[in-house]
């Protein structure tokens, strides 16, 4: 165990202890009486000795001291009990602690940093093994340091915290690393030097564990351009997980919106949890692997040996249980799993207490026996439990599975009163049915592998509980017979298990959606005929109709998604082996499950993918590396491969294998076979001089006029493509053909090495760095357009879009009911990505406003916010930001005024307002363009178009230009100014209406008005007392209609304001007053957290 640092002499130390390994910083020692060297007369009396002492009095027999080579002092950091346990202290200060002390000067900072690593560990110790939840108090005293320390707002919730070596530069400085919901934080205090770090989640670019030279182990984050490392943690593993998770969590709320209304524990980010975290990590595992329905849960975890009849022997691994499935997966390299429905289980036999087995029976006279499991009692309870309540006679009835009807395997739940526009029987049935009395060379090979896949279904069952081993991927690589595609598919997708628990589901979806008007529908009539044109079954209006309702039916069920192009593709596909309602459930399980993110506007999912397979390239192709350093072109070719499995650049018959491929081992299978044919072009490849004659190559590769060089010659299927031309097949001809098995079984066997565990941590690791590079773009799209509109240099305005987004963020932080939040549609332009609500708003432009107003400053923005808010949808989006402080920082006199004049205008009620329930429906696209036109041709606004101001909007005027005094050196004379322009204003309206109407009692009027305005002074005009200007701090400004006569009706013209200011010297020396715009900003970016929030 680590040991508070204490100093010890070792002048007489050496006679009780042996020292066995040593270096110039630490040394291991063993007491005499002790392991080898036992004997003799010294070892015999410290061994009694130790005996004789009581338990609170003995010394453990192995230490570790610090020492440094300058000093005589020891200082004890570490004992044991045995050999093996200091053991581990020894290797672990070898492999973390020892090439860190070569950066430092001196001997003093040397023991200074390792005492406060060994502290750190202790206290790291004690918190694993208490626990939060057990451990309340230290919680607590963590809590109050990091809101000491951090000073961020009240609702942040710490999840957890660490210690660890934060390194500023090649020097680490021990402390620790809080994790909140919201923000990385780390704090340090050595030797009079303080290190505080603070970093939103969703400004990392990379998180990943490192390694090198100095640093064995570490954890690099990448944000804001800058590189951290932590290292020396006593868990590092744990550490990054709930780091990687809070990241992600962060990701999916900020970014894509989701408001995890499906899982409780994360819906509301002021109650996450280090628990919940690590929970929710668990069970994406566990749905992943086993491709379960995204409500199912992993409720316990059995260690246990599984009887494998077909290899007559006992295979080790885990059971795995939730509600609704008991899943098994092997440990030992057999690579067996198998998946049990709760609803094929028809009873648990009495279990075996002398081999703490237990056996399950299942429909289709089967059974599975697992043994030496610890708790079997406790399992079998909870298998009985789950059967008696998702068992029902409906279920019953239709889920018997045997052997003996194998036409009916693919008979799935739930296909119950379908509607009868919906179609029963896959396409390829339809338009190439099998002839079989047809006994050619291919129909032949076809009932071969028919053959093979029922003696495999023989000895490993068939249906939903299956045995899955390295047997049926050998299988699938030769390829799956035309007949068994579809149910197949529909076994390893996991949409079996959809549809299963979904009776009906489909059927009233389609009932539901056609006949709607969406968006999404028009580009699905628009794309419906040029989805695989070439076929047959889409040349017709059974087939097309059938692609229709699918597509509709998906996306009413997920308008998030609604439809992307390629959907169309892998749906034709979907629809030619599959029923119409099995095609739904397939293309949910591609979409939502085994392809997430890939069908969006911004296809990130799609995106990330080819950032983890450039990262493979790198890996497994080290001969093109070297010949191009830059790869990221390879993603122009490659992003259609991903985006439809291949489907759009191989003929049908050739790429329904890979789909084979693709529903079994998922997204690995895509990315092994995009390595097998950049491979397979090896030659061509590095021989080529620039990017596009590489790409050249690879297009030329499956170019639609070459398309017999990637052939099936096993498939019974009339080819799909023709060529058109005698030149197009003498050139086709000259190419080396290859068989698209032979390149999947390639694949396989060259790269088929790579985990499933190890692509999704590099999807995770580079769905960062791809979100961020999104969002990067995106900013320099906005940057580009406002730039134009505004005078703020490239660095400011970049300072700016940070502030704002920010805020925008900072709505979303502790709440998921933003109006922000809820309203976000990022269908919209760049432009409208990020917007403000008007709580927001307030906050951010009382940060950077230049004035310093004393009172009215609620109504002061409500008018800003009213008067920015152009379409009237209550947000505010960058542009118009960045153009009204433009004004305030950088406009001239007369357009401050205007500003502040249109201020106390009442809002154009003719512009376009947009419904706030943005993405959803039809959008009127020529009223937008017209006022997108509108706004492109709109000349510069005169002050004659201005409308005038009445006298309540004049009163108000007034008012707001005595608040923009405050704190001014010329406070007094600003005050006195504005008054003599007030007054003066209203005796030339006087005279105006005197000259017009002389009969007019104007004498009251005019009086009681300008004591309305002299009321705005201070005491009157003699006071010097600004800040008694009103009666309380919040007092609005706003104007009782009952308190001006209504008998005469008078206003002013902007004109005739600028005139009388522009008289008033000190006046225009307060609005040509240069602002100092970067301290502003500054202001801004160490007030925003602080900033308080009333959400």
């Amino acid at each position: 165990m680590w040991l508070k640092p204490e100093e010890i002499l070792l002048k007489n130390a050496f006679k009780l202890w042996v020292t066995e390994k040593g270096n110039d910083y630490f040394v291991l020692q063993r007491r005499r009486g002790y392991g080898e060297g036992a004997g003799g007369l010294t070892g015999l009396l410290v061994g009694t000795l130790d005996t004789m002492l009581d338990s609170t009095s003995k010394v453990a027999p192995f230490r570790i001291l610090h020492q440094t080579p300058d000093s005589q002092v020891y200082w004890s950091i570490a004992c044991g009990g045995t050999k093996e346990e200091i053991s581990q202290h020894w290797e672990w200060l070898e492999k973390n602690i020892m090439r860190t002390l070569s950066v430092f000067d001196s001997s003093d900072d040397i023991t200074s940093f390792v005492q406060g690593k060994i502290r750190g560990l202790i206290a790291e110790e004690g918190k694993v093994s208490c626990g939060q939840e057990d451990d309340p108090e230290k919680f607590r005293e963590a809590l109050l340091r990091f809101e000491k320390w951090f000073d961020l707002p009240q609702k942040e919730k710490l999840v957890t915290y660490y210690s660890c070596s934060y390194w500023r530069g090649r020097v680490p400085c021990q402390g620790w690393l809080y994790l909140s919901t919201n923000f990385l934080s780390f704090y340090s205090y050595l030797l009079g030097s303080e290190v505080k770090l603070v970093i939103s989640w969703n400004e990392i670019w990379r998180l990943e564990k490192t390694s090198n030279v100095i640093l064995a182990e570490s954890i690099h984050v990448l944000a804001n351009g800058e590189d951290h490392f932590f290292s020396m943690f006593l868990h590092l593993n744990e550490t990054f997980l709930i780091m990687e998770q809070l990241a992600d969590y962060s990701i999916k709320r900020l970014f894509d919106k989701e408001t995890f209304q499906e899982v409780p524990s994360l819906s509301d980010p002021l109650q996450i949890t280090k628990r919940c975290l690590e929970m929710h990590a668990r069970n994406e595992q566990f749905r992943a692997f086993f491709r379960l329905p995204k409500e199912e849960n992993l409720m316990e975890v059995y260690e246990s040996f599984l009887w494998v009849p077909f290899s007559h022997f006992n295979t080790l691994g885990k059971i795995c249980l939730s509600e609704s499935y008991l899943c098994f997966a092997s440990q030992d390299g057999s690579q067996c799993h198998v998946i049990i429905p709760m609803r094929e289980v028809i009873g648990v036999e009495k279990p075996d207490r002398s081999s703490r087995a237990l056996t399950v029976c299942v429909r289709g006279k089967r059974a599975l026996r697992f043994s030496e499991v610890r708790d079997f009692e406790r399992l079998a309870n909870a298998i009985r439990r789950r059967c008696g309540i998702t068992a029902s006679p409906q279920h019953s009835a239709s889920t018997e599975v045997t052997c003996d009807n194998p036409e009916e395997v693919a008979l799935m739940v739930g296909q119950k009163d379908s509607s009868k526009a919906v179609s029963t029987e896959a396409l390829m049935t339809v338009f190439h049915p099998q002839d079989t009395e047809n006994m050619d060379p291919k129909m032949l090979k076809e009932k071969m592998k028919e053959q093979s896949w029922n003696i495999h279904f023989s000895e490993y069952g068939r249906g939903t509980s299956m045995f899955c081993t390295k047997k049926t991927r050998d299988l699938i690589v030769r390829g799956v017979p035309e007949a068994l595609r579809g149910e197949l598919w529909m076994l390893f997708s996991g949409a079996v298990n959809d549809m299963a628990t979904n009776p009906g589901y489909y059927s009233e979806l389609v009932d539901q959606s056609l006949g709607t008007s969406t968006l999404a529908t028009d580009e699905i009539e628009r794309d419906l005929h040029r989805s695989l044109p070439e076929h047959p079954a889409f040349q017709s209006d059974t087939g097309i109709s059938a692609l229709r309702r699918v597509l509709t039916a998906y996306a009413y069920r997920n308008p998030k998604i609604g439809y992307c192009q390629a959907m169309n593709i892998l749906t034709s596909v979907l629809l030619l082996y599959a029923k119409e309602e099995e095609a739904f459930w397939l293309l949910v399980a591609i979409c939502e499950r085994m392809l997430p993110d890939y069908f969006n506007r911004r296809i990130i999912g799609a995106l990330v993918d080819q950032a983890v397979f450039e990262e493979l390239i790198r890996m497994h192709l080290t001969q093109l590396t070297e010949h191009m350093t830059d790869l990221s072109f390879f993603s122009s070719v490659s992003l259609s491969w991903f985006l439809t499995l291949f489907i759009s650049v191989l003929p049908i018959e050739s790429a329904v294998n890979v789909v084979d491929c693709f529903f079994y081992d998922g997204i690995k299978a895509i990315l092994q076979l995009g390595l097998a044919v950049l491979d397979y072009n090896m030659e061509g490849l590095i021989s080529s001089n620039d990017d596009a004659e590489a790409v050249t190559i690879l297009n030329k590769f499956f170019d639609s006029g070459f398309f017999d060089n990637v052939t099936n010659k096993d498939s019974p299927l009339p080819q799909t493509v023709q060529q058109n031309s005698v030149g197009n097949n003498n050139k086709a001809s000259s190419l080396l053909k290859v068989d698209i098995s032979d390149l999947i079984k390639e694949a396989y066997e060259k790269f088929g090495d790579m985990k499933s565990e190890e692509v999704e941590s590099m999807r995770k690791r580079n769905k960062l760095y791809v979100i961020q590079t999104l969002e990067d773009t995106t900013k320099q799209n906005v940057l580009r357009v406002v730039s134009q509109e505004v005078k703020f240099s490239a660095s400011q305005l970049d300072d700016l879009y940070a502030l704002f987004k920010r805020q925008h963020f900072l709505s979303c932080y502790w709440t998921m009911n933003s109006p922000v939040l809820l309203h976000h549609d990022p269908s919209l332009a760049y432009l409208e990505q990020y917007q403000l609500g008007f709580e927001q708003f307030s906050l951010l432009f009382s940060l950077l406003e230049p004035w310093s107003l004393c009172s009215g400053k609620d109504a002061f923005f409500l008018w800003a916010f009213r008067l920015l808010d152009e379409n009237q949808d209550g947000l505010i989006n960058f542009r118009e930001f960045c153009c009204a402080l433009d004004i305030l920082y950088s406009g001239t006199l007369t357009n401050k005024l205007k500003f502040l004049f249109k201020l106390h205008q009442p809002p154009d009620e003719s512009v376009i307002r947009r419904s706030p329930e943005r993405g959803r429906g039809k959008v009127d696209l020529q009223a937008y363009l017209k006022q997108w036109q509108d706004e492109i041709l709109k000349k510069e606004e005169s002050i004659k178009d201005l409308p005038r101001i009445n006298q309540a909007q004049f009163i108000q005027f007034s008012k707001t230009l005595y608040n923009l005094f405050h704190g001014d050196p010329e406070e007094e004379s600003l005050y006195h100014a504005v008054a003599r322009v007030t007054s003066l204003l209203l005796r030339m309206e006087e005279v105006g209406r005197r000259l017009q109407e002389p009969a007019s009692p104007l004498k009251s009027t005019t009086s009681h008005t300008q004591a309305l305005l002299e009321g705005c002074l201070p005491d009157g005009e003699a006071s010097s007392t600004p800040e008694s200007s009103f009666n309380t701090p919040n007092t609005p400004i706003t104007l009782v209609a009952s308190s001006v006569p209504q008998e005469i009706e008078w206003s002013f013209a902007f004109e005739q304001i600028l005139a009388s200011l522009l008289n008033e010297p000190v006046l225009v020396r307060f609005f040509e007053r240069p602002v100092d715009i970067p301290a502003r900003l500054d202001h801004a970016k160490g007030s925003q957290l602080k900033a308080k929030t009333n959400m």
